[in-house]
Formats: C-alpha cells, sequence, structure tokens
C-alpha cells in the first residue's frame, strides 16, 4: 500500500527581479508503507523544498499529494505525520521532559497517555537520565534525539526527517540510524534526505536521487546489494601510468559490451594509483599493461557498484570529472 502519493508537484520561487527559478521540476512518487526511504541529494537540491510542500508549509505551483488515498490537506491525514526539521528551534530553558509535554499538550493527549508516552519515547531515544536536564545544556547529538522524540509524540503512522544526521558525529549518526530501524520496526513509514550516500545504503529500502529539482532516479537498496554488474578494479603502487594508445584502437576491434574502454578512470594518490573500469576485457588489458611497465601490483579483481557511484552518474559528477581529464 502507498504512504505516499506525489503527482507532478511543481514549485518556483521568485528571485526578486522580477523572474522565478524552478526549485522543483515535475515531481511524481510513491513511497510504500512500512519502508525507509532516502531522499538523497546535494545541498539545493529540493529536498527540503519537498517536504514543505508534502506538510503544507508551503503551496505548489502545481501538483497532487496523497497519504493513503487521502489528499494531503485533509485534517485526518496530516494527524498521521511526524516531523524534524533540519534545524530545529527547542525552548533551551525547558528540560527534555517538559518539552516533550508541551508538544504532547499540541495533540491535546490527555495526561495518563502523555506521561506514558514520554516515558516511553525518551526510553526510545535513550535520554531517560536526562529527563529533568535543560536543553540548553544538551550536544547536538541529544537534540537530534529530542527532535526525534517530539515528531513521535503524536505517535504518527508517517515520520518525515530532513537531514537527520547532519553536523553528528559516527556514534550520533549510529545512534540515529538505530532509532530510524525501531521505528520501522513499529510500522511506521519513514522518509528522510540526505547528502550522506552511507547512511542511505545502512537503513533504507529504497532511495531517490533528487538532482536540480528533478528526479533522477529511483534506486532499490537490495538490487544493488545483489547485482553481478561489478567495477574491475587495479590497484598498483606507482607515481605515473600512461593508458596506452592501443587501447584506444582496441575500442573498434571488440564488441560493443566490452568496447568502453574509454571509461577507464585514474585516480592518483601519492604513490598509489587507482585504475577502474566497467569492462572485464579492458581490466585484464590494463593489467597486461601494469606488467609491461613493472608496476607493483597492490590488487586486482572485481567489486561491486554501490550507491554512490549510481549517485555520481546519475548527476553527472562523472561526465564532468571526464571532460577535466581530458582537458589536461
Amino acid at each position: 500500500m502507498q504512504a505516499i502519493k506525489i503527482k507532478n508537484l511543481r514549485k518556483s520561487f521568485g528571485t526578486g527581479w522580477g523572474k522565478r527559478v524552478a526549485v522543483l521540476k515535475d515531481l511524481s512518487l510513491e513511497i510504500k508503507e512500512n519502508e525507509i526511504f532516502g531522499y538523497l541529494g546535494a545541498n539545493g537540491a529540493g529536498k527540503t523544498t519537498t517536504f514543505k510542500l508534502i506538510l503544507g508549509l508551503i503551496h505548489p505551483d502545481q501538483g497532487e499529494v496523497s497519504f493513503w488515498g487521502r489528499p494531503a490537506s485533509d485534517f485526518k491525514s496530516r494527524s498521521l505525520l511526524g516531523y524534524l526539521p533540519e534545524n530545529p528551534y527547542f525552548y533551551s530553558y525547558l528540560t527534555a521532559g517538559e518539552s516533550l509535554d508541551f508538544y504532547a499538550s499540541l495533540f491535546d493527549i490527555d495526561a495518563k497517555t502523555k506521561k506514558e508516552r514520554i516515558d516511553e519515547l525518551l526510553g526510545l531515544v535513550g535520554l531517560e537520565h536526562a529527563r529533568d536536564l535543560q536543553l540548553r545544556k544538551f550536544s547536538r547529538g541529544m537534540l537530534q534525539r529530542v527532535g526525534i522524540a517530539q515528531a513521535l509524540i503524536n505517535d504518527p503512522k508517517l515520520l518525515i526527517l530532513d537531514e537527520p544526521m547532519s553536523g553528528l558525529d559516527p556514534m550520533g549518526r549510529k545512534n540515529m540510524r538505530d532509532i530510524i530501524l525501531k521505528c520501522r520496526e513499529q510500522g511506521k513509514t519513514i522518509i528522510f534526505s540526505t547528502h550522506i550516500i552511507s547512511d542511505v545504503e545502512t537503513v533504507c529500502d529504497r532511495a531517490s536521487i533528487l538532482v536540480k529539482g528533478e528526479l533522477k532516479q529511483i534506486i532499490d537498496i537490495e538490487d544493488i546489494l545483489e547485482s553481478e554488474d561489478n567495477i574491475w578494479e587495479i590497484i598498483c603502487q606507482a607515481k605515473h601510468f600512461e593508458i596506452p594508445q592501443m587501447l584506444e584502437k582496441e575500442k573498434t576491434e571488440v564488441s560493443d559490451k566490452d568496447a568502453f574502454i574509454h571509461d577507464i578512470d585514474k585516480t592518483v594518490s601519492g604513490n598509489r594509483i587507482l585504475l577502474t573500469t566497467s569492462s572485464k576485457n579492458t581490466a585484464y588489458l590494463l593489467m597486461d599493461e601494469v606488467q609491461k611497465q613493472n608496476l607493483n601490483l597492490i590488487s586486482f579483481g572485481p567489486r561491486r557498484k554501490n550507491l554512490e557511484e549510481i549517485y555520481i552518474k546519475s548527476t553527472g559528477q562523472a561526465d564532468q570529472k571526464g571532460q577535466k581529464e581530458s582537458a589536461r
């Protein structure tokens, strides 16, 4: 069942000079019930704008949003939502318990349920020990956990998190990932935006790639893990390796399937060189060259494509890198 359905969503903003800039361009997206969905994109890609449109904080130029088949404007639909903004504001003089009590009162939760809910959430986010501590004394990671708790105070079916791991140290990010996974175990649907690719690979079921307001690709993370599509990698100890012209000529002598000689990527780091290619045939030709040039081979073999490589290709950064290499 679909938790969110977005159809042909558009949004533009005025620049102040009589012009408008498109921030979101015909976004259509469906998010399944009880999945963790990663909304991946660089800063300025349109992630926060999408969330504000979903939540009704701003209005679209065009398009529709629905939750479980109900229009997003419907009051019952919005009561199913929990939201953590990228930069949440807290009353710093309140304690963690007082803050959650305040947020619970906004939903008219009765006193008994409120107490039970606050106890449960402080346990979930690991802040029982800080219940009576003022928020001004909290670290960034602790404040993020308070933010998650306030987003869950109404026991929502859908949790929307805007850059929930931004600015956290490795342990803080791990704690946040654990909380997200626990929320999914409780039957919730979670969508979170990020530009940290490893977090998406770790917890998400699916992920989308947004580039300058355009949806480029939707990826099933399980498909990446099970993919047989390998990248061939050669690492050798050297400061210089010249890709010979004969490999360019080879492009006309083999079948199209193995002819992508031009996709060779070379990275030099100190006295190490990393060569990668998607063609097995090319990889073995490169190995011959490494041996001919008497370079010290460190490793050779296939590795599976990961989300980072798909993301770089979708955003066009790989093409930009190739153009820079050609220009040298």
